[in-house]
């Protein structure tokens, strides 16, 4: 096991969280793995959402930045719960972000040793994505304002979270697909013509299967009165479009972990019974490769990500169930990632005493293989989001969403691909954009639609 090993702060950023994460991790540990999930103040839990304040103190334009569901009758609910389930159905990721480095745009590159290719993300200045070189220069950009995908939706209570996207697909046309987070998705030509949009609540993560079927997380707020005879919850789903926008399938995963053998996770994790119950944030459709080993990973099934519960699984899509679970080596994590050694990959965000790690496990036998933390001279923390990408040549690239950096380590741990958000905002430029997610693509991706353009 290699570990990249350093300091645990960014600057007493984060010295709130740190005494009490490292109590819970000592906890985990003397539990020998005990089946607990720990609920917790997630800084990007949208039911928390206007808690949070720009560090700096100044107002933030539109976007995302850091300081430098059983249908009833509405009859049937009180004011208070219409009220609480328009909150909660509209609003995503936080508007406040950390104070940015003093260093911008392309800041490392080893051609030697990055993996070569090209670079797609989605930041929290504006709805859409950018596709840029490895030298950081800008070959293409999409963008679609939320009211020119959804003109009906005005009534959002809270616009500037409609003012992102927080998952990008590029198909080899150069047509996209972007998620408005918690609200809805629309795919866009290369010219960012709208071929087509679905007001479905999507969020967070979406993945294209073979036959061109979208598999994407979806939610509602409503009453769940099993759960809470009070306060609405946060639902999430599983909605399969077709390649026209159009609904083949959708099913709860709160009633898929109910109707499984592992429904005690529920009970035994503390789980708060209103609001965002699950915060799921991803889909990863397995290709069966791991299915001798783990009979649950077979092909068409889904790995998912229950944050609230530190739990990933997987769900088998035909059943609607959840069919196996595993939780214990991370904290609040992101991005669970099946590798071709039979290995998973996990973005831990909270669990390396209060920092985040990167962390590759056999999850046969949950043996770490591969670890990637920070150190004094390179900080690695992000509260919310946080992506990890397994490269063909052994390295990572990871998304360090709340401070808008990327960067791509090799299994030494050594960095040779740097990359800090330019977007800035706020007095004194002292907002950073976040990058959700930069996804590499490889260097023969088809780009002929560049052409002439």
């Amino acid at each position: 096991m290699i570990l990249n090993t350093g300091g645990h702060s960014r600057r007493g950023i984060r010295q709130a969280h740190l005494s009490a994460l490292l109590t819970l991790a000592l906890f985990l540990a003397a539990s020998v793995l005990a089946p607990t999930a720990w609920a917790q103040d997630d800084d990007d839990d949208p039911t928390r959402a206007n808690e949070m304040t720009p560090r700096s103190g100044v107002n933030t334009p539109p976007g995302r930045w850091l300081p430098a569901r059983n249908q009833e009758s509405p009859s049937q609910l009180t004011e208070e719960q219409r009220r609480e389930i328009d909150r909660i159905n509209t609003i995503g990721y936080l508007g406040g972000h950390y104070e940015p480095p003093v260093t911008t745009g392309l800041t490392v590159h080893d051609p030697e040793r990055a993996w070569s290719g090209y670079n797609l993300y989605t930041s929290g200045h504006f709805p859409g994505a950018i596709l840029m070189d490895m030298e950081g220069n800008i070959l293409h950009t999409w963008r679609c304002a939320f009211l020119d995908a959804f003109p009906s939706r005005a009534d959002i209570l809270e616009p500037d979270r409609s003012n992102r996207w927080r998952y990008v697909h590029l198909f080899d046309n150069g047509d996209v697909l972007g998620i408005y987070e918690g609200l809805g998705l629309v795919k866009l030509d290369v010219d960012s013509n709208i071929i087509w949009s679905h007001q479905g609540n999507e969020h967070h993560d979406l993945k294209v299967a073979d036959d061109g079927s979208i598999f994407v997380l979806s939610r509602e707020a409503h009453m769940v009165r099993r759960l809470n005879q009070r306060d609405p919850i946060l639902e999430d789903f599983l909605t399969i479009l077709n390649a026209d926008g159009s609904v083949i399938k959708r099913f709860s995963l709160l009633s898929a972990l109910e109707k499984s053998r592992f429904t005690n996770i529920i009970k035994s994790s503390g789980m708060d019974r209103k609001g965002d119950i699950f915060h799921t944030n991803a889909v990863e459709i397995l290709d069966g490769s791991l299915e001798s080993e783990i009979p649950a990973f077979k092909k068409g099934n889904i790995l998912t990500s229950f944050r609230r519960l530190d739990t990933i699984a997987v769900v088998d899509v035909e059943l609607e169930e959840v069919v196996w679970t595993q939780f214990g080596l991370w904290l609040a994590q992101h991005d669970p990632t099946p590798l071709p050694n039979g290995n998973l990959m996990v973005f831990d965000n909270r669990g390396h005493y209060g920092d985040s790690k990167v962390v590759e496990y056999d999850p046969t036998n949950m043996d770490i293989a591969w670890m990637y933390v920070g150190s004094n001279e390179h900080p690695f923390f992000t509260s919310a989001g946080g992506a990890n990408q397994r490269l063909p040549n052994g390295n990572t690239l990871i998304t360090e969403s709340d401070y808008g950096r990327a960067f791509e380590v090799t299994p030494a741990a050594e960095i040779v691909w740097e990359y800090f958000n330019p977007a800035r905002a706020g007095q004194t430029d002292g907002l950073i954009a976040t990058i959700f997610e930069m996804t590499r693509l490889p260097a023969d991706f088809p780009l002929d639609w560049l052409e002439g353009r």
